[in-house]
């Protein structure tokens, strides 16, 4: 499971959709609607939060957002909460840079067009999640 702190943008095609799915699942997790992945480490920072339903809702309808920029058709219906304003969680600035370099290995073997682009590029995170100083997040398997 990848719940990616980079913004759905920097995404090629296929991590796209695996977010979405994969998020679906921790959304899915986080209700209790399922025995599996209860403990797995991307939930953490989710179930940190005040509200991790609404969170991974509010997460979720950004990665719809960018699906919907593109001309996809992710099923919103899915999302279990309506868009609602949010707390922004923290991510770490290593988190950040760490995802970014695990995105541009992908990238390089998966879509060399768009690795060509991301390396012009600088990480930017999901419009829920703010940037402060720190290190890899201590959840993040290496």
């Amino acid at each position: 499971m990848r719940i990616w702190s980079l913004h759905p943008r920097h995404l090629d095609p296929p991590g796209l959709v695996a977010c979405w799915r994969e998020t679906l699942l921790a959304q899915k997790v986080l209700r209790g609607l399922t025995t599996g992945y209860r403990h797995h480490p991307q939930l953490l920072r989710w179930q940190a939060t005040d509200d991790p339903v609404a969170s991974i809702a509010a997460y979720l309808h950004g990665v719809a957002d960018e699906a919907d920029a593109r001309g996809y058709r992710f099923d919103r219906t899915r999302i279990a909460l309506p868009r609602k304003e949010i707390d922004p969680i923290e991510v770490t600035s290593g988190q950040l840079a760490y995802e970014w370099e695990h995105l541009l290995t992908k990238l390089r073997s998966r879509s060399p067009e768009r690795y060509a682009a991301a390396r012009q590029e600088a990480p930017t995170p999901h419009p829920v999640l703010r940037v402060v100083p720190g290190d890899v997040a201590p959840w993040e398997v290496r």
